[in-house]
């Protein structure tokens, strides 16, 4: 065969055998607003270095896409880090960590003999800069496994050697840049000319690789920092190291070895001297009677008010709850949004003036009826729910817009203390692959929804996006107000959720949109190995997930 003939929409051109997906991109790059990043061939996702083998169909994802946004920021951090050997000098380097997200930037911790500073950042930078300019290809090889336990125990990729010892694929990936050979999760761009936009900066002891949002790949943003969310996130990290798991591998070694039962009491435990420290700092303050909390979806709100209700109580407060939801106007009041559906996660959604009304009458001492939201007629009750604050009496109230002082504009400032909770996942792949913490919190909601609803995993990826779009507007925005932070990822808990979530994600066909979505989860998981979660405590977060929980949620 000489030639293959490619299908592009409603166009069908004949390319020379050995033509590859980014050359045909080339023809087809005015139909896209941004570069193009992955090809689809007849319905495979392909990295644009690889060559169609035969005649079909191809459908291109460019930068704003997801698959494509991640590709983007994968490919930097290879740059980034063959910046640093050729800049620092790989014997000056002990470890170089990717830690995790912060904002528009990722974190990276550093070990060894230099010393992180502006002008250092500005080498990399101008490093990484040189690497872009001149195209410099990325070239994937397929290396048998045990070759490639080799090429990393040479390289003192110790984190890689354990996360091998626990895959099944004898064969594995790897990518050279300029021969700096690493191994990364999921598609990677073809040369480094693709990325244009970054910087990196000096921030808390290491570096921040600062990139552009998914929705505007051509637009490089100021890094704005999250002191707060940064702090938490290193917490959960001296937690994983104290504990003795950095990177999945660690985390299936400590499952292999037995010592899993003891590692998930030491987490838990860790977890809820976090919650009383929270509930000491309340009760210091007198005046408050508010107690807001708000969060991302799954992130454990309800089980962690449960939890701090109780340690609240060995204070001597008396925590009632009370759910936000319970004050969205009737049905019919509902804001629509750009699709004419109703929008339940605008604030106009919420009765903001009797919520306001309600809560100062009770700040007055009032006896105040709550009333509770009907979700089937769509309307407010009134079923004889009455509260009326005594001196030891605290509101509990979970809701999105919590945080948000619009929400409560009307009370008094020192009668609130604001929660923030997520699911701020640290726990690594290995040293250059993090875990993007909305996938842990999709994992937790699928197998939620799975276990309470009977909801398929191909209906929460595809509800997903409107999720994360609620999120961004109404939860993000206010979180580094927050009095206090709470991060509810345990660091065992993707392996306890894998046996519940991956025989549902199997369930997504190939003609489902989400089967591409779907497929990657998948193969996140596979890094794992399941645990038994017999023994998880029934009061533990990570039970509203998988079920057993002694609370009601």
């Amino acid at each position: 065969m000489d030639f293959v003939n490619i299908q592009v929409g409603d166009v069908t051109k004949e390319y020379p055998w050995g033509t590859t997906f980014e050359v045909i991109g080339r023809d087809f790059k005015d139909n896209y607003k941004n570069d193009i990043a992955i090809a689809v061939f007849n319905g495979k996702m392909m990295e644009l270095s690889k060559t169609p083998d035969k005649d079909g169909s191809v459908e291109f994802l460019d930068l704003s896409s997801g698959t494509g946004h991640r590709s983007y920021k994968r490919t930097a951090t290879l740059m980034f880090m063959k910046a640093c050997s050729d800049v620092i000098g790989d014997e000056n380097i002990e470890k170089i960590k990717l830690e995790f997200s912060v904002n528009t930037g990722y974190y990276f911790s550093c070990e060894g003999k230099f010393e992180v500073t502006d002008k250092l950042a500005a080498e990399i930078q101008s490093r990484m800069k040189e690497l872009s300019d001149n195209c410099v290809p990325i070239i994937k090889k397929s290396r048998p496994l045990e070759e490639a336990k080799e090429i990393f125990a040479m390289q003192g990729m110790e984190d890689k050697l354990k996360l091998c010892k626990y895959r099944r694929s004898s064969v594995i990936n790897l990518y050279d840049l300029d021969g700096y050979i690493d191994y990364y999760y999921g598609y990677m761009l073809p040369n480094c000319g693709y990325v244009k936009h970054f910087e990196v900066l000096v921030y808390k002891g290491g570096f921040i690789l600062n990139m552009p949002r998914r929705k505007t790949p051509d637009v490089l943003e100021a890094f704005v920092p999250l002191d707060k969310v940064f702090d938490t996130m290193i917490k959960a990290t001296e937690w994983g190291d104290m504990l003795g798991i950095d990177t999945v591998g660690d985390l299936n070694e400590c499952i292999c070895s037995g010592d899993i039962d003891d590692m998930v009491l030491v987490q838990e435990a860790l977890q809820e001297r976090s919650i009383g420290e929270i509930a000491k700092d309340i009760a210091s303050r007198k005046g408050v009677k508010f107690i807001m909390i708000a969060g991302p979806s799954s992130s454990g709100k309800t089980s962690f008010s449960h939890r701090l209700s109780v340690q609240l109580r060995t204070l001597g407060l008396k925590p009632h709850p009370i759910a936000v939801d319970d004050y969205f106007v009737n049905r019919a009041d509902t804001p629509l949004d750009e699709d004419g559906n109703y929008n339940f996660e605008c604030l106009e959604a919420i009765d903001v003036k009797l919520f306001n009304d309600d809560m100062n009458k009770l700040l007055a001492g009032e006896r105040v009826e709550i009333p509770t939201f009907n979700f089937k007629i769509g309307a407010r009750e009134y079923k004889g729910n009455f509260k009326q604050l005594g001196p030891d009496d605290v509101l509990v109230i979970e809701g999105i817009h919590a945080l948000n002082d619009k929400m409560s504009e009307t009370l008094p400032v020192e009668s609130k203390y604001k929660i923030y909770i997520s699911a701020l996942t640290t726990l690594n792949i290995d040293e250059h692959n993090c875990i993007p913490t909305t996938d842990a919190r999709l994992i937790r909601r699928m197998v939620r929804d799975f276990r309470t609803r009977g909801a398929s995993a191909k209906r929460t990826i595809g509800m997903w996006p409107s999720v994360r779009r609620g999120e961004e507007e109404n939860i993000f925005p206010y979180q580094e107000t927050a009095d206090a932070m709470f991060n509810s990822a345990q660091i065992y808990e993707i392996a306890a959720l894998k046996a519940i979530a991956e025989p549902i994600l199997y369930g997504v066909t190939p003609e489902d949109p989400e089967y591409f979505e779907a497929k990657r989860l998948l193969k996140l998981l596979e890094y794992f190995l399941c645990m038994d979660t017999t023994n998880l405590p029934n009061n533990s977060i990570v039970r509203e997930f998988v079920g057993g929980s002694c609370f009601n949620v």
